[in-house]
């Protein structure tokens, strides 16, 4: 019988955390907020075939690389099964057949351990990514998530609790990069290749800003930029000219990001927080680090910028958020169910 009634906190519990909500079949291991282990299995060569992810095509490489890449983390962490003190796994949001292979998995795991299942909101481990990068991180501070499905300006005022201050008002970040990728012939991912391209281009190309100017609220808007860039290339398609990918990438790349940056430093002044913070796979994009490095230090504020192979899916971001939530006592139910979407709160 799953029976938690006796469970006791550990301080410093070893949490094994899985991740699959997209292409990635992640799992690490932490004690406490030390990364034991942290290994991912990845179908985005398969999926980049198909010029991006296919449901279909993830659920069956999750189901084919979960056991795996759960014993390889055990073993690079020097652990046994037996040492786990809670399993924390990805519940939502993302791709519903992806997400319940990871949580199925997950559910058998700590049935068969007896100890105690933990539901994490992707969102949220996005946000506890900074953690990974600074143990000793502790709430306020303000945190630019941007990634494919979400794109705001938090003020996590507790482990649980957060404001949110500015958001997207119609696509996310992640989700405009991808689309202008395609437009422009580029293979996915999209956010990596835009990021190579713009490397070699220059930001000559006046396109909107995600900024929306007329709204009194520091909101966010990426479809307007992304049809300028895609009537952009049209237009020179049609009168039989080359478009120059690097330039539109870096334009668009400017467009997308400086907003971004400068509502975070702005919002982080306004509320007298001296501590900023980022996650979200665009936040691995080099050049919003760099820019949001260099404000931050011009601003005197401190920056927690997690390494990028924790900005982008992983499962040690899933055991951090893990953490919060056992040290709080927050297990979820063997009868939790996975969920496409779930509300940025």
């Amino acid at each position: 019988m799953y029976d938690l009634s006796n469970i006791k906190i550990k301080p410093e519990p070893i949490i094994l955390g899985l991740e699959s909500s997209c292409d990635e079949t992640a799992c690490a291991v932490l004690r406490g907020r030390k990364i034991l282990s942290n290994c991912i299995i990845s179908s985005a060569a398969e999926q980049a075939k198909y010029g991006g992810v296919v449901p279909e095509i993830a659920s069956r490489a999750h189901t084919d690389a979960v056991d795996e890449v759960t014993s390889r983390a055990v073993k690079e962490a020097g652990i046994e099964l037996s040492d786990i003190d809670a399993v924390a796994v990805t519940y939502g949001a993302g791709l519903l057949g992806a997400l319940l292979v990871g949580l199925s998995f997950a559910k058998g795991l700590a049935y068969s351990l007896g100890v105690p299942l933990i539901a994490v909101s992707h969102i949220r481990g996005h946000l506890a990514a900074a953690y990974l990068d600074d143990p000793s991180l502790q709430p306020p501070f303000i945190t630019l998530l941007a990634s494919g499905g979400h794109t705001a300006i938090l003020h996590t005022k507790s482990y649980f609790g957060f404001e949110v201050l500015a958001q997207t008002l119609d696509d996310a970040a992640g989700e405009a990069f991808d689309k202008c990728a395609r437009v422009l012939g580029l293979p996915y991912p999209g956010g990596p290749n835009i990021q190579r391209a713009a490397e070699g281009g220059k930001d000559i190309i006046t396109f909107p800003s995600a900024q929306v100017r007329h709204s009194s609220s520091l909101a966010f808007s990426y479809s307007g930029l992304k049809t300028a860039v895609i009537n952009y290339c049209h237009n020179l398609s049609q009168r039989g000219e080359e478009v120059n990918v690097a330039d539109v990438a870096a334009s668009f790349q400017r467009a997308a990001i400086d907003p971004l940056v400068e509502n975070t430093i702005l919002l982080a002044k306004s509320r007298g927080v001296s501590t900023v913070t980022a996650g979200g796979g665009v936040a691995a994009n080099a050049y919003l680090r760099s820019t949001l490095s260099a404000a931050c230090k011009r601003e005197g504020l401190k920056l927690v910028l997690p390494r990028i192979k924790y900005c982008t899916d992983n499962a040690a971001m899933i055991a951090a958020e893990g953490l919060n939530k056992y040290l709080a006592g927050d297990f979820a139910p063997l009868t939790v169910n996975a969920a496409a979407q779930v509300p940025l709160k």
